[in-house]
């Protein structure tokens, strides 16, 4: 068991060094002011020796003289213990200082729960390259000569990396344009942090976490619509974001969370437009676009846009979660600006994992990986379509993203979502709400389905018992009415 902390007093000389004396009288007047309380531990021999430069022997000597005086006690192999008034009694505390007071979390923290949930937005652990990745590592920690400090804009040979493999997908970036972050979180953080115009427009639903990182900054939201089963209605957002004049439109314009949507190319080229007509800056996330299976990628808003729309991404879903590496790419007339909001709040990230995942790319190993993910997320969003089509009741609605992990199912109107989800819960099948996206009044009443993260057996145990619960709920409003 650990010895408890020693307290420490001062000890009042009465010439050029303490005396066994000066010991002892210093002891008794912190015992008499209440400084000291019943049980405490006084400092050992040893650390008085080397405090006060005294020996050992004027240490002891004290000790002992307060043993005899029955105000301390030695316990054998713990120390000097200030004697208990009352042997029951535990020491008091010396202060009892106030807690901080907090903020309650804009949005539920994640805790794990029993049972099946539909919703996740990562991948099965089962597909990732988790052996080959600790290849990588084990590889990084032989080579000779580790960096003893880290580049707070990032391991520049990933830099390098990301930058070449954007090139490949029509967007011109340069190594220096790139800032590795912690996951895209860290990135959509860094530009939050650094805006001017403290006001941000956002597709509603949003991504909870980003919504909540915006309002714990002070940043006012101005809401766009997104209907996945409509599409964008440029006119409203336009008219939305002339009236706010916001600093910054975030957008996820590949595979939405929540929803799913994918922007047309007619959205993003408008989007484009309305941002440049209103010189309000785009900041893109582009969290899914790489699950798009047959080698192709949707047009992207950095592509169409050039090197005025930021633009983060992430590693975190297609590799492993807790790698938690993404990156934002920005102007070179930003990135100083990004890396001191960077610096603010880690100084630098762990380059020895950053190097790993570049190690992961210059092996090839990532192009590989993504093959193999895609097949199987095509597989299985089949699977998740032929079950939704066969026992989803009548009235309920899903998006057909065509690939990313998830989709949107939608229900009817008088279904309420808190019912539904205890009922389910008490099945051990897990729905995640989403109130949290949406700025406003919600205008969907659904969730996500997630066909990335269960086989397709498992999957369709979930729909089964969701489908079960829609239609007694149905059947049971309708006998009522």
């Amino acid at each position: 068991m650990a010895r408890p902390p020693y307290v420490s007093f001062h000890v009042a000389a009465s010439g050029r060094r303490p005396t066994a004396a000066d010991i002892v009288a210093s002891v008794l007047r912190e015992l008499a002011a209440g400084s000291i309380p019943p049980g405490s531990r006084l400092p050992p021999v040893r650390v008085l020796e080397q405090q006060l430069g005294l020996s050992k022997n004027t240490a002891q000597v004290a000790y002992d003289e307060l043993c005899a005086r029955g105000v301390v006690e030695p316990r054998e192999r713990e120390g000097v213990f200030v004697a208990q008034r009352d042997a029951a009694s535990p020491p008091s505390p010396i202060a009892s200082p106030p807690l901080p007071m907090l903020r309650p979390p804009p949005i539920a923290s994640h805790v794990k729960r029993p049972g099946l949930n539909l919703g996740p937005v990562f991948i099965d652990p089962d597909l990732l390259p988790a052996e080959r990745l600790a290849e990588c590592a084990r590889s990084v920690l032989k080579q000779p000569g580790l960096d003893a400090f880290y580049d707070a804009q990032g391991y520049r040979p990933l830099r390098e990396q990301i930058a070449a493999r954007l090139k490949t997908r029509g967007m011109e970036v340069d190594p220096d344009e790139v800032i590795v972050t912690t996951g895209s979180q860290q990135g959509i953080d860094v530009v939050a942090r650094a805006l001017e115009v403290r006001r941000v427009a956002c597709e509603t639903p949003v991504y909870s976490y980003a919504r909540a990182l915006f309002d714990s900054l002070g940043l006012s939201l101005t809401g766009l619509r997104l209907d996945p089963f409509e599409g964008i209605d440029l006119d409203a957002w336009e008219q939305a974001i002339a009236s706010s004049r916001p600093g910054l439109v975030y957008a996820i314009s590949s595979f939405h969370n929540p929803t799913g949507y994918s922007y047309s190319t007619r959205e993003l080229t408008g989007l484009l437009e309305i941002c440049a007509r209103h010189g309000v800056a785009i900041l893109e996330d582009d969290w899914g676009s790489d699950m798009q299976s047959g080698g192709e990628y949707r047009p992207m808003l950095r592509a169409l846009g050039g090197d005025h729309v930021l633009y983060v991404n992430t590693f975190t879903k297609k590799l492993l979660p807790s790698l938690r590496v993404g990156f934002l790419v920005a102007h070179r007339s930003l990135v100083p600006s990004l890396i001191s909001m960077k610096r603010l709040s880690t100084l630098g990230n762990a380059w020895i994992t950053e190097a790993t995942v570049a190690e992961f790319l210059a092996r090839g190993y990532y192009d590989s990986h993504l093959a193999s993910v895609q097949r199987e997320l095509d597989a299985r969003y089949t699977a998740c379509l032929a079950a939704l089509a066969e026992l989803m009741p009548d009235g309920v609605r899903w998006t057909t993203p065509g690939g990313g992990p998830t989709l949107w199912l939608d229900l009817p109107r008088r279904i309420d979502l808190a019912t539904l989800e205890a009922r389910l819960a008490a099945r051990e099948v897990l729905i995640e709400r989403q109130n949290a996206a949406f700025l406003g009044e919600p205008h969907l009443n659904g969730f996500r389905v997630s066909y990335a993260f269960h086989p397709p057996e498992r999957l369709r145990r979930g729909l089964e018992i969701l489908a079960d619960e829609l239609r007694g709920e149905m059947q049971g409003r309708i006998g009522v009415q």
